[in-house]
């Protein structure tokens, strides 16, 4: 085989059922790398010491993923692995990038950009430090920068933490800070979802197996703490763990070693744990469906993720975020959007923000994010809340910003100062919920004009303010009316 020059980075193409296509190996060249294509893991082994990256072919299962990734692990290397997959085989492609693969590319894909977007992963962690976090986050609220700064304290301590918060919070997120916040950021950070895996998989996912330990067991797997040594174990959803798998994590737990399935000898353990839960742990200890012991063993620091609606300061700096991560280019957000982004309940929390997110940069096409844009998933929250909970998400009115929040995004360690955290305007609630995009565009229209209308002295200025004529905004009004609004308020 040609030799590759030194400062040229190579990738191996591991591909037991086809040879490397012209294609491929030109979108390659174009990125800057060189690449050699090889068939088995022996190959892979003698070539690992000088690969920046693996691209390896997926067609059933993960299985031959946690092979190369064991076979690196042994080597003492920690190369990013990239699979290819059947473009329609989405199951197998979520599986692989839940296993640790940095990314999933459609096999068929020979897209120079595609391979370009894969090296610029590439280069945050290359670059990484323990000293440099590079994941961006978002602290801006005066609530989520108080828990940074608690986070940051408790990664110092060799300590377990119990992250308790609602769905789609970021737990997860506020983890990964722990983890690299914290004298293990150079090992590996290791997720297993406890209520996402079948209960009889979740024992061997976390212990691993000897060969021959049950059937189909055809050679030895390292389970999940052993995966995590040097590292950071993640366990979320922890109140889902079944009550006998509770009493072996203890004993892990308390000796800080294991044994696997079907195995004899004792391996030691340096794994720190962060457990994660929605659930009220302290009522599943009084219904019998939780160890109290276990309980206290892993919540030696707690800590609560506040649901979205009470960090007002997050949702514009994780909008923008979420917007970023989309497209490469600059992002706007009118005021009018931004005071819908703040007014909306989060019932689905930051999970839900990206969504309304992505929806609305598939709407956008000027990359200036209006409130035509958003569509919500829970159009009926704010008007179904009881009045306590309506008094907590209301806020005094106030002016809309001339100009859209900056682009910039905090990243973990230097959150953005609470004075630039914006107010939390009032803006009026959604009247029904849209059954299909064309009403949704529709009722995000007569929303804005309503909002514009309330806030104007007169509809000339209204008209003036939305960039319409005012003839275009009495038949625009007439079709409120139409659909039953009470134009009295707003007149």
């Amino acid at each position: 085989m040609k030799s590759h020059p030194v400062s040229t980075p190579l990738v191996l193409w591991l591909d037991p059922e086809s040879t490397l296509g012209a294609e491929h190996s030109q979108a390659l060249h174009a990125t800057g790398w060189a690449v050699m294509a090889i068939h088995t893991l022996d190959e892979l082994l003698a070539h690992a010491t000088d690969a920046s990256l693996v691209a390896l072919r997926l067609t059933s299962d993960v299985s031959r993923l946690r092979a190369v990734q064991q076979l690196l692990q042994e080597a003492g290397l920690n190369t990013p692995v990239v699979c290819r997959v059947d473009r329609l085989d989405l199951d197998l492609a979520v599986e692989a990038t839940q296993s640790g693969a940095l990314t999933v590319l459609a096999a068929d894909d020979v897209r120079t950009a595609a391979w370009q977007r894969v090296h610029a992963q590439l280069k945050p962690t290359a670059q990484r430090t323990a000293q440099t976090p590079v994941r961006q986050v978002v602290f801006v609220d005066p609530s989520s920068q108080h828990l940074l700064a608690l986070a940051r304290k408790v990664a110092q301590a060799d300590v377990t933490a119990l992250l308790v918060g609602p769905t789609g919070s970021g737990k997860e997120v506020l983890a990964r800070v722990l983890h690299e916040a914290s004298g293990r950021a150079m090992g590996p950070f290791v997720a297993l979802n406890c209520a996402a895996m079948p209960e009889n998989l979740i024992e061997d996912m976390l212990f691993g197996h000897e060969k021959g330990a049950f059937t189909g067991a055809h050679r030895e797997q390292k389970g999940l703490f052993e995966q995590a040594q040097g590292g950071t174990l993640f366990l979320d959803e922890i109140g889902e763990m079944p009550m006998h798998l509770q009493s072996k994590l203890l004993r892990v737990l308390q000796e800080r070693q294991l044994t696997r399935l079907g195995g004899q000898s004792v391996i030691q353990l340096n794994v720190r744990i962060v457990a994660a839960t929605n659930k009220d742990l302290k009522q599943a200890i009084a219904e019998r469906e939780f160890r109290e012991d276990l309980y206290y063993r892993i919540a030696t620091f707690r800590m609560r993720l506040q649901p979205l609606r009470e960090r007002p300061g997050d949702i514009i700096p994780l909008a923008m975020q979420s917007l970023m991560q989309q497209a490469a280019q600059p992002w706007r957000l009118h005021p009018l959007a931004q005071q819908m982004l703040l007014q909306y309940p989060w019932p689905g929390n930051v999970r839900e923000l990206e969504n309304v997110m992505r929806r609305a940069v598939v709407l956008c096409t000027d990359h200036h994010i209006t409130p035509a844009h958003l569509m919500f998933d829970d159009w009926l929250t704010h008007s179904m809340a009881t009045p306590k909970e309506k008094a907590s998400l209301d806020a005094p009115d106030v002016e809309a910003s001339a100009h859209a929040w900056p682009v910039a995004v905090p990243v973990a360690v230097q959150a953005i100062p609470e004075s630039m955290a914006p107010s939390v305007p009032h803006a009026a609630a959604p009247a029904e919920p849209p059954v299909d995009l064309q009403s949704a565009v529709r009722l995000n229209e007569h929303q804005v004009i309503m909002a514009t209308l309330a806030s104007t002295p007169s509809k000339t200025e209204a008209a003036k303010r939305l960039g319409i004529s005012p003839r275009t905004l009495r038949y625009k009004m007439a079709q409120l009316r139409e659909h039953g609004m009470n134009m009295a308020a707003a007149c």
